[in-house]
This record gives structure tokens, C-alpha cells and sequence, in this order.
């Protein structure tokens, strides 16, 4: 079996580093008090948007690349290894909700505006305690009374509040999971309705969007295929590009300090010469080639529907999180002083993986459902 990437996806690859390197600029970032209001994230997005990338994952039917999971590997890992602010992710995450969630004539209707670059989205799912999980939420929903509501699209009036929202305030539409008496559904919802308020948190990776966002008499579109039955599927997927993003995140981190133990010259040596240099340099590589082949395994499993997909990916994000925090850590330590100043990007990647370790669930909560599954498949397989 070969295990190697093909061609064209070493190509793919290539284009995607190309782009990031030419496009995305992270020196507004590199200044003192910087936010990710200093990101330039709505025209980093009008470029993604101008090379196709936000259909990579929509169906050739509603005009998409329609593109596996191996194939979005290959960009996702250079967005993450440049870092790349834009609402690509909240995008994905929604469009996954809706190729999951939504009814044909749903998806003919939303999904060629994603493709076309025209439409952002944003997903909201986490409740204030950051549960994804669960069976309750913070939002409700009660179908529309009114005469104008359009029977086919299932009009609902939402109320409440979802938090930890990815590229919220970038999005023209949102996917809301909302409890609407009977179940937790997800609800298709204009962001520029007047009962829509989007607060930018101040979150710690300053390169990635995360709000709070409140429904106050907010109109609606339910979508027929629930939370509980569509979530996992989403979650794995949006797993994926966590880990893709942490592993290669990992490698650019390696380079970048491998490159600076070579160049700083310390008591007549260069830096990486000394024994526990060279020991920290070789607990990242041997990390980041861990988590280039859990998160490619990850992304060839789902690309295949593989029996253990959902293992995979927990596993991918499990590893890779925690080896990415371990990684820009080393490298803040290696780089020294230097490495703690806003003007190198060290902090960057460092807020990066910190990051990446909390969204949807702690690398302990992967392991845990990992587990789970683990001691499932033993009990029904001494059962048989």
C-alpha cells in the first residue's frame, strides 16, 4: 500500500503555500495590543474567496469542488501553518451543518453562494458553559404565528444566546442549534436581522474570530435533520481541520526555530550545538511527524467513511493539540527574550495552539469518548 501523497495533491499543497505566503500578512498583528480587529480578516477572506477555496467541500451539483477530506487537507494545512485569519473555518463548519442537516431544496438554495465565495457563514452550536454536547441549550425556538411565514422553509422565532462562536461577526448567515421543545435543531438565520447581536470576544488567539451571539425575536429556517443524529459527523470533521491545522502549525514552528538555534551564537556557539537544544529540537520533530500521520490518517479515514473515522479524528486532535502547546513552548524557551516580544510571531503560533486545544472539547473529553468507544467495541464484540 502507498501511503504517499499523490501528485496532485503535492501540487494542491504547493498552491496553498504559495497563496498563504503572497496573500496573508500577519505583521499587523506583530504590534503591541494588536487584536483580531488589526487581522485583516474581511479581505484576507475576498482573496480565499477569489481562488474557490470556500467550495472546496460543496457538491459539483451546487456548483462546488466538491473536494474529500484528503483534498482539504492540503489547503487547511497551509492556512494553518500561516496562520490565516478569515472566516474560513466558521464557513466550513456550516457548510458541514448544512450537507448534513438540511433538505435538498435547502441546500440548492444556500449552498451555491458558498461556493461562489458571495455567502460567510458561522456555526453556533457551544452554550455560555461551552458544552457542544448536550441536550439542552441556551437558545430556544417557537414556530412563527405569523400570516407571511413560509410553510416549506419551517420559519421559527429564536431567543437567546450561543457562545464561542468562530468568524460570527464576518458571517451574513448563521446555523444555530436551538431547542425548539421537542429536540435540539439546527435553524438557518440571516446575521443581519436587527435582533442578531454579535460581541467579538477578547480571545486569546488574536488571529481567529470567536463571539458571543444573542437572539433577541430572531427569524429563522429549520433544518429537518436534528442536532444529536447530525453533530458527530460535523464534530469530526471540524476535529480535522483543528489537528491539520495544530500539525502543520507544529512543522512551521520546528523550521522557524531550527533556523534561529543555527543563526544565535551564544559563549562562541551556535545555540542548537548545546545538548538540550538539540534534545527539544528532537522532541518536535519526532512530535510533528506523530501529528502529520494522525492527522492525514484522520483525513483519509473520513474521506473513506472508515469504520474507526470518528477515532481517528478524536486521536488527530487529541495528539496534536497538545503536541502543538508543547512545541511553540520549546520555541518560545529557545528564541529567549526575544521569543516573549510582540514583534515576533512566536506568540502567534503560541496563542494558536492554546486555542486550538479548547475548541470543541479538551484533548482529556477526546480521549475520554475515545475510550468510550473503545470499551464499546470490546463489550459488543465478546457479546458476538
Amino acid at each position: 500500500m502507498n501511503f504517499a501523497l499523490s501528485e496532485d495533491h503535492e501540487f494542491l499543497r504547493d498552491v496553498a503555500r504559495t497563496f498563504v505566503k503572497k496573500e496573508i500578512d500577519l505583521a499587523p498583528l506583530l504590534i503591541p495590543g494588536a487584536t483580531v480587529a488589526n487581522a485583516n480578516y474581511d479581505a484576507n477572506w475576498k482573496k480565499i474567496a477569489d481562488v474557490g477555496w470556500p467550495g472546496l467541500i460543496v457538491p459539483e451539483q451546487y456548483d462546488g469542488s466538491e473536494m474529500s477530506c484528503i483534498d482539504l487537507a492540503m489547503v487547511i494545512g497551509e492556512m494553518g501553518r500561516g496562520l490565516s485569519p478569515s472566516p474560513f473555518f466558521g464557513t466550513l463548519a456550516a457548510t458541514w451543518a448544512l450537507l448534513r442537516a438540511a433538505t435538498g431544496e435547502q441546500k440548492s438554495r444556500l449552498l451555491p453562494g458558498i461556493a461562489a465565495g458571495k455567502t460567510s457563514m458561522a456555526l453556533a452550536i457551544a452554550d455560555a458553559n461551552g458544552s457542544v454536547d448536550g441536550p439542552s441549550s441556551d437558545t430556544h425556538a417557537v414556530a412563527a404565528d405569523d400570516t407571511h411565514a413560509v410553510a416549506s422553509r419551517d420559519a421559527h422565532v429564536l431567543n437567546g444566546t450561543k457562545s464561542f462562536v468562530v468568524d460570527a461577526a464576518s458571517a451574513s448567515t448563521l446555523v444555530v442549534a436551538a431547542h425548539d421543545g421537542t429536540s435540539l435543531r439546527f435553524f438557518v438565520v440571516d446575521a443581519r436581522q436587527a435582533g442578531v447581536r454579535i460581541e467579538v470576544l477578547p480571545w486569546r488567539d488574536i488571529t481567529r474570530q470567536v463571539c458571543n451571539v444573542t437572539f433577541e425575536n430572531v427569524r429563522g429556517e429549520r433544518l429537518p435533520v436534528d442536532v444529536a443524529t447530525a453533530w458527530p459527523w460535523i464534530r469530526d470533521r471540524l476535529l480535522l481541520v483543528l489537528s491539520l491545522e495544530s500539525a502543520a502549525g507544529i512543522e512551521h514552528v520546528l523550521e522557524t526555530t531550527l533556523a534561529y538555534a543555527k543563526e544565535r551564537v551564544a559563549f562562541g556557539r551556535p545555540i542548537g550545538s548545546y545538548q538540550s537544544i538539540k534534545h527539544d529540537l528532537a522532541d518536535t520533530f519526532g512530535a510533528s511527524e506523530c501529528a502529520n500521520v494522525l492527522a492525514l490518517y484522520a483525513a483519509w479515514a473520513l474521506s473513506n467513511d472508515a469504520a474507526d473515522a470518528s477515532n481517528a479524528a478524536a486521536m488527530a486532535q487529541s495528539y496534536t493539540s497538545e503536541a502543538y502547546v508543547a512545541a511553540t513552548e520549546r520555541s518560545v524557551q529557545i528564541f529567549g527574550a526575544i521569543g516573549f516580544s510582540w514583534e515576533m510571531e512566536n506568540h502567534l503560533y503560541f496563542k494558536r495552539a492554546r486555542a486550538n486545544a479548547t475548541l470543541f472539547g479538551s484533548p482529556s473529553v477526546h480521549r475520554a469518548r475515545l475510550m468510550d468507544s473503545l470499551e464499546r467495541s470490546i463489550r459488543e464484540g465478546s457479546a458476538a
